[in-house]
């Protein structure tokens, strides 16, 4: 992942429910395009950040078990209102079942408590061992960078201290 759309997991309930939060500031770089004249979220960014939070909920409930966890599809994606610098986006996914080789969550993403985006994922989870050259390494370093920036996301804000992983 060459890009975090999530600031913190201020909630995790492994199997279950993850709720992460992601802060806009004018120091976003696509914000300069994506309006100069009326700043806002990207729509596909919401989405990416709804897609990230489930991820690491997926990520958490199997210890990391799978170095990959990407979408798959998304479906029945409703946006509601903009993300504008200043404001937090509050990221919610619910876990509802993980057949074999997917995860598949209902997810929605809030600022002020309002629904700014929400929809249903499915995401694919799988390893790179036996499918592609050095596949097992690329397993090995791929989940020990995961699990150093989990470390970072787990952490409360330094103003927040009932944010405290749970």
């Amino acid at each position: 992942m060459r890009f975090t759309l999530i600031d913190r997991v201020v909630v995790l309930e492994p199997n279950e429910k993850i709720t992460a939060v992601k802060t806009l500031t004018m120091a976003e770089e696509y914000l300069a395009d994506h309006f100069p004249h009326f700043p806002v979220m990207p729509g596909v960014l919401m989405l990416e950040a709804m897609t990230q939070a489930s991820a690491w909920l997926v990520r958490a409930s199997e210890d990391f078990a799978h170095s990959m966890v990407v979408l798959k599809k998304a479906a029945n994606v409703k946006y509601g209102q903009f993300v504008e610098p200043g404001q937090t986006l509050t990221v919610k996914a619910k876990l509802l079942k993980m057949p074999d080789g997917e995860a598949r969550l209902k997810v929605k993403g809030l600022v002020d408590d309002e629904v700014t985006v929400s929809g249903r994922l499915v995401l694919a989870r799988y390893n790179l061992a036996g499918r592609v050259p050095q596949g097992e390494e690329i397993d090995m370093a791929t989940r020990k960078e995961l699990r150093a920036l989990w470390a970072l996301l787990r952490q409360p804000a330094p103003d927040d201290p009932e944010l405290a992983p749970q």
